[in-house]
């Protein structure tokens, strides 16, 4: 364990006039306090909140943070009160360890309406004063450091919890090095083997070309010595888990992924940074689309650098950053930058970005969530994003997340724009508007009055802003439709267990989940925000859960008016489960496609042929053919195996086509019956699992569109 004069020293080395006498009593209170207590490890339980408060020094932080650390159990874990706390220590120290207790009590990984209700607690927190989650991470990150002493279970567990949450949040803040590490060490628990495989052929490649990083690093430094610019030359091989994404994300093996390695390039000043881009640029060819210049436009927790990618030494691609030292420092610190000391005066980096700033612009594009998962989703959509720049036709310069649309373009200009977009032309040329934006485009939105959103558009948009501008504005101009919707919906999943949706009833429900009328629940059904399965159990739980009467595939589907027929598109083949859309026909009713179906691109311009359409919220009967190509060994018995193991799972083959015979492989189409969505996976799990079938695909086929 550290003693008191270690810590004292690390944080006298970035500030001096450090007071060293309540560092001394808030170590000694601390460990008075958790007297007795001990670890899983069977290490002294005071060893975690001393490691946590040297990691903050690495991150020269103020006495009031570091005093924090030593006590942030203290609150919750000990006989010791905030009153207490704060006669010792002052009502700094004494708000800071509070809102660290509060967050520990937050169960993040609960459930997941729970877990957006704590999220939301949590950025209450950080409002009041961002060292509390500063201190939060570092708890986090020892505690990640120390994990095996924990049972797996838990590891398991908290590991989830730090890969979902806590790296996520440390990247936004700009702690760049703290997130990789989070996933590492995160990634180590929860795929032990691919991340074993990584690091074994990392050493493979080692031994096969020797030390790569040094070579570059010297190619990389000889270029600099001809432009005569004086900067420093870091390389290193990525972290196992960001590789592994990599891999995930491009379906290719670690021999096919090319830039593993990346390379640091420190100046002295910005113009260097630019001629050190065009030093290295002479030398290799850059990679197309993998340019971004972070200085001139920064990101919004202040990083600062430029990013390339370049096909290097045997035409391996190499990732590279260049940036000053004052960059450097900001990149490496983050928001923590801003509570950090130097010789004893707090460091006003010129670069950091206005923590306060930071959270107001983010707390103003939840306000619009209405309830605990919209606020999740838009946090988690904050934060695990990257930025491409765009620009309006006046040439001003427009941020958005990686993905986004015109559409969410349009909405972060003004809701308006947004809300009354008819199109949009990228780069001079009219372009669809699920279209994904690239770093440097030129976007128009053309409007029209009297449009007015439509609900495919929250499955286009990506950002926060562009969902919540959308369903507030189809809550208000479709309410009526919602609520028509949403009565036919409770009338049918009322009717399936023998009661009436009277009044009194979907108002007692309402109740049950927190609105304010029976109208405000039946608008919810109507536009998918609740399930009428739910508002059944929320009422009669008794009879929800025993229900046993399938549902007549003839009325399998709610929303259609008493005199309309509707048809499953052959093109998707949407079964129970998933959600869809009605398309009209004259002449020949509805036709019902999944909403991820490529075909409905075709009807986009004719919104009045678009209904609203839901699964009846019962048990389906196993009806719903849905098309699998499967690859299977062509040996003995083989066919037969994979017949029998799909009438295992009750599902029926109704039609088989050999789509293509190879000597060892052939290739099927077979049409199964299946009752639902979930039916669906377990067929295709079963399956998957199976040592003769190469691969198993659902069948897809917009050519069969109606």
């Amino acid at each position: 364990m550290i003693d008191v004069e270690d810590l004292i020293s690390l944080v006298r080395n970035y500030n001096p006039r450090t007071d060293e006498a309540l560092i001394r009593r808030a170590y000694a209170y601390g460990r008075e306090m958790h007297a007795g207590q001990y670890r899983r490890s069977g290490e002294e339980y005071f060893i975690h909140p001393v490691s946590v408060a040297a990691i903050l020094t690495e991150q020269r932080l103020d006495d009031a943070t570091i005093i924090t650390a030593l006590l942030h159990d203290t609150i919750e874990d000990t006989k010791s009160t905030y009153s207490e706390v704060e006669r010792l220590f002052g009502h700094e120290v004494a708000e800071l360890v509070d809102g660290v207790t509060k967050l520990t009590n937050l169960q993040l990984s609960s459930s997941e309406t729970k877990q957006a209700e704590n999220f939301r607690k949590l950025f209450m927190a950080m409002s009041k004063d961002l060292r509390v989650i500063l201190v939060k991470l570092a708890d986090r990150l020892h505690n990640m450091r120390t994990i095996k002493s924990l049972p797996h279970e838990k590891q398991v567990r908290k590991s989830h919890e730090t890969m979902d949450i806590f790296a996520p949040l440390a990247g936004r803040m700009g702690m760049q090095w703290m997130r990789e590490e989070l996933e590492d060490l995160a990634f180590r628990v929860l795929n032990p083997e691919a991340r074993n495989s990584i690091m074994r052929r990392f050493i493979t490649l080692q031994r096969e070309s020797g030390d790569v990083i040094q070579k570059i690093t010297q190619d990389i430094r000889k270029e600099l010595e001809r432009e005569e610019v004086e900067a420093d030359v870091f390389g290193r091989a990525k972290k196992p888990y960001s590789i592994w994404r990599k891999m995930e994300e491009k379906q290719q093996g670690f021999s096919r992924l090319s830039d593993i390695y990346g390379f640091r390039v420190i100046t002295e000043t910005e113009g260097d940074c630019y001629r050190v881009l065009g030093a290295i640029h002479r030398r290799w060819r850059a990679v197309p689309g993998r340019f971004k210049d972070y200085i001139s436009q920064p990101k919004s927790n202040g990083y600062r650098s430029i990013q390339t990618t370049v096909s290097g030494r045997d035409g391996k691609r190499v990732e590279v950053q260049i940036r000053t030292r004052q960059m450097h420092e900001v990149a490496e610190a983050g928001v923590a930058a801003h509570w950090s000391y130097r010789d004893g005066v707090r460091a006003e980096n010129p670069f950091a970005v206005d923590p306060a700033k930071w959270l107001a612009s983010l707390t103003e594009r939840f306000e619009s969530a209405e309830d605990h998962d919209e606020f999740l989703e838009h946090v988690k959509l904050e934060m695990y994003t990257d930025q491409v720049f765009c620009f309006t036709p006046k040439g001003d310069v427009v941020k958005l997340p990686r993905g986004a649309t015109p559409l969410d373009y349009a909405y972060s200009i003004h809701t308006r724009i947004g809300d009354s977009c008819v199109g949009a032309k990228v780069d001079g040329i009219r372009v669809p508007l699920w279209t994904r934006l690239k770093n440097g485009q030129s976007v128009e939105i053309i409007t029209a009055e009297g449009q007015r959103p439509q609900a495919t558009w929250i499955d286009i948009v990506v950002t926060g802003r562009a969902k919540a501008a959308i369903r507030k504005s189809l809550r208000e101009e479709d309410r009526e439709r919602y609520i028509k919707l949403g009565r036919e919906l409770a009338r049918v999943a009322f009717e399936h267990v023998g009661k009436k949706a009277t009044d009194k009833a979907l108002r007692t429900a309402a109740r049950s989940f927190g609105l304010h009328s029976g109208a405000e629940l039946l608008a919810r059904l109507g536009s998918a925000e609740l399930r009428a399965q739910d508002v059944v159990e929320a009422l009669y739980p008794e009879l929800a859960t025993s229900r046993g009467d399938e549902i007549d595939a003839s009325r399998a589907v709610v929303g259609l008016s008493p005199d309309e027929t509707f048809a499953r598109a052959p093109c998707c083949q949407p079964v129970p489960g998933e959600r869809i859309v009605g398309i009209t026909w004259r002449g020949r009713g509805v036709v019902v496609h999944a909403i991820d179906c490529p075909v409905l691109e075709r009807f986009e311009d004719q919104p009045d042929r678009w209904i609203d359409l839901h699964w009846h919220s019962g048990k389906h009967p196993a009806v719903h053919s849905v098309g699998l190509y499967i690859t299977i060994r062509n040996d003995a018995g083989v066919l037969g195996r994979i017949c029998t193991l799909i009438g295992e799972q009750k599902a029926n083959i109704s039609d088989m086509e050999f789509v293509d015979k190879k000597p060892d492989f052939y290739r099927l189409l077979i049409q199964v019956d299946l009752r639902d969505v979930e039916h669906l996976h377990t067929v295709m799990t079963a399956l998957e699992a199976e040592s003769d079938v190469a691969e198993i695909e659902r069948y897809r086929n917009p050519e069969r569109a109606e």
